[in-house]
């Protein structure tokens, strides 16, 4: 049975191939056993600090970033003190146990983040449909490996990517997708991408992803 250590090799050589030669790939984390959600983020930046090749601890998304552990607050999906010393520490004030401590909520709170690149660049340049091509079936082992009940894709590019189709999310919203991964459906939900030039749309996504949340309780 493969494993999600056993992928990192393979992120590794396309961080050569794709990314800044000068930084690491950032992999996975949180719940790897059946998550209630998987979140599917873009690419990494520079600014995740865990992608520097100093770095001692897990290499995992949004290290030492301030803004889209407000949409993991707000989704009642982090815990209330940790939230608060993220919202106190500057990059560098972040340490490999303090990571340990952030994921430990995450994992508690039963969901997985990741990126469908894996590939960390200097800073937040729009990557070709070509590149996250080249991501897309590990991707997916990922989702066969942790089985997660339903999937969040952020922002048009990789949610299209994903599903195969042409997908605006403005269009969609809290609309489910269903694709079929090695014989098993899981469901998605393509939501506006919420960091960076997508901040503003960072209570829309917060609103469809309650709403979608709430309606897989309902169903279960």
């Amino acid at each position: 049975m493969i494993r999600l250590e056993d992928l990192k090799d393979q992120y590794d050589k396309l961080q050569m191939k794709y990314g800044a030669k000068e930084l690491k790939a950032i992999y996975n984390g949180g719940c790897i056993n059946n998550p209630d959600i998987c979140f599917i983020f873009m690419n990494p930046t520079g600014k995740n600090i865990a992608s520097n090749p100093n770095w001692k601890g897990r290499r995992l998304p949004w290290i030492g970033t301030k803004n889209i552990w407000k949409l993991f607050y707000k989704l009642d999906l982090l815990d209330e003190k940790i939230y608060e010393e993220i919202q106190k520490r500057k990059p560098q004030d972040w340490d490999e146990s303090f990571a340990d401590l952030v994921y430990e909520s995450v994992e508690k709170h039963k969901y997985f983040i990741t990126n469908l690149g894996k590939c960390t660049q200097t800073d937040a340049r729009i990557l070709p449909n070509s590149v996250y091509t080249e991501y897309l079936e590990l991707l997916l082992k990922e989702i066969e490996i942790i089985n997660p009940k339903i999937i969040i894709t952020f922002g048009n590019q990789v949610s299209s990517i994903v599903l195969n189709q042409n997908i605006s999310v403005s269009k969609c919203r809290k609309q489910r997708f269903v694709k079929n991964i090695e014989g098993k459906e899981y469901k998605i939900y393509p939501v506006y991408y919420p960091i960076g030039n997508g901040m503003m749309n960072i209570d829309k996504a917060i609103e469809d992803i309650k709403f979608v949340i709430e309606k897989n309780k309902n169903e279960r």
